[in-house]
């Protein structure tokens, strides 16, 4: 039998732009281009997800995507460092100072002396007879100030029990829940209708949780003279995003994974779960990424690297003065005139479900994902540079979607979602690939996104933040433009590009194919291929009969009736994510288990034993 297209049944994401799920961030980055109705839905839902006592459209407006760090995650031109001092002393003139007793080191640091100032030891007054370099606390201002943060006055962490969830797990849980509920089909209902082993779940993040409740604190924890607590090593851990979703979104017993590929993670963790139900091995498979990156020593880390858009820089190329403020706004400007990327956080998922149960279950389709890409670079003489490989993934994605819709389809009904991470290498070395490619496979005037300039770069999600953009243009036929530049930068291959500052008005017939495009660190490649609802008829029409789907296309309307219902509700803030905390526990005395299945307790079927893996002796 042919393999079984993966395809997207259901969204759901938060990002710079807003929520995911009904196009919410997608229609933020268009907004220009929406009619009257559409967007005021669009800024209502968004003032709603603020938090807004009274809507205030051009708050909602200042309040997303990319701008300066809010006070809410620190605050910038103030930030907690350390300062190193050398403070003077000798035997003939030691330096002096008084401390509580709770505060006295033990043992004492050499050179010190301790004399007690009353009877009960609550006052010591220490003197030191040798210079000794000391550590203060202080503060500073943050050479980079812009990041692509969550709405202002939206906290994931408010609308479940979220007591010690790093900020990256809490936007897990909803994320997830997102795109579980926005399929309109229970998700019980779903996999009653499969093998519990039958469901997958690929998700993770690149940096870890690295706030104060995960690695961050732990890692801090005996230089800040702080303990650590008993949940900031497990909560740290980079596969957290699947095991969340698992334990309490799906209550999943299926596979599960953690892929990591620097910048290209989430098309990573999307390749494992194409090629699951590709393969029949599993009938619905939820893929996502999530990543809370804005904190203080992270972006000191991309800083050290050269990689982010200071504000010195920025001021360089707006020709301000160093006593002028940079346009945030602006920060992120791929394929212009640019001096570095911007950082971002972003969860995002998608389900991926097998074509044969989709048409069983009357699923909505958004699209479908035939085949991604992965390849490294070969020798490097730097870890963090481009390479070949990245016009491998390009060039196998464009042949694949040849090969299934024809040379007149990837010519005139596709587009690019490059990474477009706004350094000045990336818009030259990336232009370069889309350039070659297309004139390999004769395309002119080749439409490319890059929403890195809306969203900033969420690292591991961010291949994530393209797929949902690339799902409003098949729903809407609108690529949006790159509108934080003022033209294409004159080192840019762009003779078969089309690169506008300007939503690019494709229209729906014309907006059939993505092409998903990541680069990371590392020589981590990846190019996803993914078709719009429009072209599936074909497919679906070869393989099922008139009569499945025409039950089919009854059966959507009931799954579409109820995701309105939860897309109304999530227009109003009303997420109500799914949160299952020490509920609907596995009796493991009731697992029941055969030579030929496991039944396990709370799951409609049984899991299957005896499958040969293919091999025969």
């Amino acid at each position: 039998m042919a393999n079984f297209l993966p395809l997207i049944v259901g969204f759901g994401g938060f990002n710079a732009a807003g929520r995911s799920s009904g196009f919410q961030s997608y229609r933020r980055m268009i907004l220009e281009s929406l009619s009257g109705d559409l967007r005021q839905q669009t800024l209502s839902s968004l003032s709603h997800l603020m938090g807004q006592a009274s809507y205030d459209e051009q708050a909602v407006i200042n309040g997303t995507l990319v701008r300066q760090v809010g006070h809410d995650f620190f605050n910038v031109n103030n930030t907690p460092a350390g300062k190193r001092i050398n403070l003077e002393a000798s035997p003939r003139d030691p330096a002096k100072f008084v401390i509580a007793g709770k505060d006295l080191p033990y043992p004492l640091p050499e050179h010190w002396t301790a004399d007690p100032l009353d009877d009960g030891g609550k006052r010591y007054q220490i003197s030191i007879d040798s210079t000794q370099t000391l550590t203060l606390s202080c503060t500073s201002k943050m050479p980079v100030q812009a990041a692509g943060q969550l709405p202002t006055g939206f906290n994931p962490g408010a609308h479940y029990r979220s007591q010690h969830h790093p900020r990256g797990l809490q936007m897990s849980i909803l994320a997830a829940s997102d795109a579980v509920k926005s399929m309109g089909i229970d998700w019980k209902e779903a996999t009653s209708k499969i093998s519990p082993d039958a469901v997958a779940v690929y998700s993770s993040s690149v940096m870890s949780q690295l706030d104060s409740t995960g690695f961050g604190g732990m890692m801090q924890a005996r230089q800040l003279a702080s303990r650590v607590t008993s949940k900031q090593l497990a909560m740290g851990l980079n596969t957290m995003p699947a095991d969340f979703v698992n334990a309490y979104v799906l209550g999943s017993v299926g596979a599960t994974g953690g892929v990591t590929g620097a910048c290209a993670t989430f098309l990573y963790n999307l390749r494992a779960g194409v090629e699951d139900i590709r393969s029949g091995r599993r009938k619905i498979v939820l893929v996502g990424s999530s990543e809370a990156p804005i904190i203080p020593e992270v972006m000191d880390g991309y800083s050290a690297m050269s990689a982010l858009a200071t504000d010195a820089d920025l001021l360089k190329l707006e020709g301000l003065h160093s006593t002028d403020t940079p346009n945030y706004r602006r920060a992120s400007r791929p394929f212009g005139e640019n001096c570095g990327f911007t950082l971002a956080e972003s969860a995002q998922y998608v389900v991926l479900m097998a074509d044969d149960l989709a048409v069983e279950l009357g699923a909505q389709v958004y699209g479908a994902v035939p085949g991604v890409y992965v390849n490294a670079d070969g020798h490097k003489k730097s870890i963090s540079a481009p390479g070949a490989g990245n016009y491998v993934t390009m060039a196998k994605a464009v042949s694949l979607a040849r090969t299934l819709l024809g040379e007149q389809a990837v010519r005139e009904r596709s587009f690019v979602h490059a990474h477009g991470s706004s350094t000045p290498h990336n818009r030259v070395t990336e232009s370069r690939i889309f350039d070659e490619v297309a004139r390999a496979f004769g395309i002119s005037n080749w439409p490319v996104a890059a929403v890195k300039s809306y969203l900033g770069h969420s690292l591991g999600p961010a291949s994530g933040d393209q797929l949902i953009a690339s799902l409003g243009t098949f729903a809407h036929g609108i690529v949006p433009g790159i509108k934080t530049i003022d033209s294409v930068a004159s080192d840019v291959y762009a003779d078969r590009l089309n690169l506008s500052n300007t939503d690019i008005e494709l229209g729906v017939d014309s907006s059939q194919i993505a092409f998903l495009n990541s680069k990371g660190f590392g020589g981590n490649n990846a190019t996803a291929t993914v078709l719009s609802p429009s072209v599936l008829n074909g497919f679906l029409s070869k393989r099922y009969s008139a009569a499945e789907l025409s039950a089919f296309r009854d059966r959507q309307q009931a799954s579409e009736a109820q995701s309105k219902i939860y897309l109304g509700e999530a227009d109003k803030a009303e997420l109500n994510p799914i949160y299952a905390f020490g509920t609907d526990l596995i009796d493991e005395s009731e697992i029941k288990l055969t030579p030929d299945s496991i039944s396990l307790p709370g799951y409609a079927q049984p899991i299957t034993l005896g499958d040969s893996e293919g091999y025969s002796f």
